[in-house]
């Protein structure tokens, strides 16, 4: 017979475990221009894992994510910096193609915001060069670069949490668990502005190449009611 304490205590263990930063901006249908700000926000870690978190733009499908530039270094757990704003960078092409990677050398988990529009300085952008991630999910998506990649900032060296390895406009090796969520739609894979959540934000606990890339932070939630839930009808039995 479960006490009253030992759930609470489970609980409790699991809202730690998912306390990685939960970005929130840009969301859905997000469009910045050229040369405008470009607004990064995000609930903080509270359990002070994240202490250096590292801001990447990032461009290319679910299950190969493509360093553009890194964005910045932050302190992910101060509740009274919990945004950076930088000016948006020249970008080929201008479409709705880009998302922030969230990592930090503390942990291997990544979060991801959804994919957003760097639009030209008038405001005009083009479609996604791909409807459809290659696995066939409905996500459009397509690859960026820097108008001028000799701008570009190296992606993070330090932890296992970067998985892009590589330089700005160049592929990556990463086969993240999940990607950025998409746009339009609550699917668990990054497209042009859905989101698979309420905060507009996927996360994954591995970053290893052999996850399931439709893995997502619903899937999880899921998955942890299910088991709280138990736990609750154990306790009253």
């Amino acid at each position: 017979m479960f006490s009253q304490a030992l759930v609470a205590a489970f609980i409790a263990t699991l809202a730690v475990s998912r306390a990685e930063p939960v970005p929130s901006e840009p969301g859905p249908g997000s469009s910045f221009n050229e040369g405008a700000n470009c607004p990064v926000t995000w609930e903080v870690d509270t359990t002070g894992v994240w202490k250096t978190m590292n801001i990447e733009l990032m461009s290319g499908s679910n299950l190969q994510m493509n360093h553009i530039t890194t964005i910045a270094t932050v302190d992910g757990t101060d509740p009274t910096k919990a945004e950076f704003t930088f000016p948006c960078p020249a970008v080929v092409p201008n479409s709705e193609i880009y998302f922030y990677q969230f990592s930090s050398p503390a942990t291997t988990n990544l979060t991801w915001t959804t994919r957003f529009t760097i639009a030209d300085a008038t405001g005009n952008s083009v479609p996604p060069a791909n409807a459809n991630q290659p696995n066939g999910d409905p996500i459009p998506w397509g690859i960026g670069a820097l108008e001028d990649p000799s701008k570009a900032t190296p992606p993070p060296t330090a932890g296992a949490a970067n998985t892009s390895g590589s330089t700005a406009g160049t592929s990556s090796s990463s086969s993240p668990a999940s990607g950025p969520p998409a746009a339009s739609s609550v699917s668990s894979a990054p497209t042009s502005g859905a989101s698979s959540t309420s905060s507009g934000v996927t996360r994954v606990t591995s970053t290893s190449a052999s996850a399931a890339a439709g893995a997502t932070s619903v899937a999880i939630g899921r998955g942890l009611m299910v088991a709280v839930g138990a736990l609750a009808a154990a306790m009253v039995l």
